[in-house]
């Protein structure tokens, strides 16, 4: 497969906080899509993205440097995945500080979702998610991958006790994120997705 064909994903870490798990399930996820012949992968922890949580109200104020030295990066990406928790039913706001930092980097691209939580799974999060992402022209998959009471379904190796299950899930998702990724980067290149928005104000 020729180098300009592969997908990039860039895989989102939400959770900032100490002792979360969003960085084992992150990790598990990208091991798996790193077996796919088709797909590069970043992974991106807002931990260490240190991104500021005052923004300008001024559009066009000048932009901190962790705000543009992360934006290469969303850039460059053809699909995301999300991993989010459920804090009193609803995503981190280091999550939303992060996607309210950018807008074009969001634009007609593909994004799913990792969650966990209790009894949940996180899916309360995610459902407010794809919300978000609608109102930066993204476009959310409908399948997950949950975890339910999450600290009972990994093993002290992070990797899931019944990992069978769940890489039928992840795959599951990774295939329908790949599609919409291939679907809408070749749409980009035919039309770049601004053009759209400059004709709708004329």
């Amino acid at each position: 497969m020729a180098e300009n064909d592969r997908l990039r994903l860039v895989i989102v870490i939400g959770s900032v906080r100490k002792g979360r798990f969003g960085p084992v399930a992150a990790e598990w996820l990208a091991s798996r899509a790193r077996l796919r012949r088709d797909v590069d992968v970043d992974v991106i922890d807002l931990a260490t993205a240190w991104l500021p949580d005052v923004m300008s109200a001024d559009p066009t104020a000048v932009k901190p440097q962790a705000v543009k030295d992360l934006a290469p990066w969303l850039a460059a990406a053809d699909a995301f995945v999300v991993v989010t928790p459920e804090y009193n039913q609803s995503f981190p706001a280091s999550l939303k500080n992060a996607i309210d930092w950018y807008d074009e980097e969001w634009h007609a691209k593909p994004v799913a979702f990792l969650s966990y939580g209790g009894a949940s799974s996180g899916l309360t999060a995610v459902g407010q998610l794809r919300q978000v992402f609608a109102e930066v022209h993204a476009i959310t998959v409908r399948e997950t991958v949950s975890f339910h009471n999450y600290w009972e379904r990994f093993g002290p190796d992070g990797r899931p006790i019944d990992e069978e299950e769940w890489e039928t899930a992840a795959a599951r998702m990774l295939d329908r994120l790949g599609w919409w990724a291939r679907a809408l980067r070749l749409a980009r290149a035919q039309e770049p997705y601004g053009h759209l928005q400059s004709h709708a104000r004329e």
